[in-house]
């Protein structure tokens, strides 16, 4: 966060010279706010390009086997370009690195789900997935199995068959860090 303070303040910086050095050159014929407006837009610019970008750079820094699913994205009117182009605020991924699947379940999946907000801690847990019956189930600290190996006292929730979310997880992959989901 303290990086893309920086990265405004240092655009205000750039926007007021070039605006300055434009004055310079026209010989006085720009008014006297030219520079604090450009030092302004500037600021503005830079602040929009990082709430567009953190999700891709996020993205890019996620190893191979870990695949986004899906990107929710925003519309507010406070933002009014984000009606034109939406602004991505969470991410939801597949952590197929910790998948873990169970010979006398084949249909049974567990992977590990990892949802990134913009402004918030990296949240990450495990979700058992029903690949026949299209559904998964939240794990906890204190879910417990039964001896064939299937989770108790949990609440399923019904997917799409065609849900991204199960078919990566129950694919063990999918479009490398791509795809888009309902989901979120």
């Amino acid at each position: 966060m303290f990086l893309e303070f920086f990265a405004v303040v240092v655009a205000g910086v750039a926007g007021f010279g070039l605006a300055l050095i434009a004055h310079r050159l026209t010989l006085r014929r720009l008014p006297d706010w030219t520079a604090p407006f450009g030092a302004a837009a500037a600021m503005v610019l830079m602040v929009i390009y990082l709430e567009y970008s953190w999700a891709g750079r996020f993205e890019a820094g996620l190893p191979e086997d870990v695949t986004v699913v899906s990107r929710n994205e925003h519309r507010v009117w406070y933002r009014p370009w984000t009606f034109a182009v939406p602004l991505t605020t969470r991410i939801i991924a597949i952590d197929n690195r910790i998948r873990q699947t169970n010979a006398n379940i084949p249909d049974y999946v567990i992977t590990g789900v990892i949802l990134k907000e913009r402004w918030a801690l990296t949240f990450g847990f495990q979700s058992v997935f029903d690949c026949a019956g299209a559904r998964r189930a939240d794990l906890s600290d204190g879910t417990t199995l039964d001896a064939e190996g299937i989770p108790q006292d949990v609440d399923w929730f019904k997917m799409a068959p065609d849900d991204p979310f199960l078919t990566t997880a129950c694919g063990g992959g999918g479009e490398e860090n791509g795809g888009s989901s309902a989901q979120g």
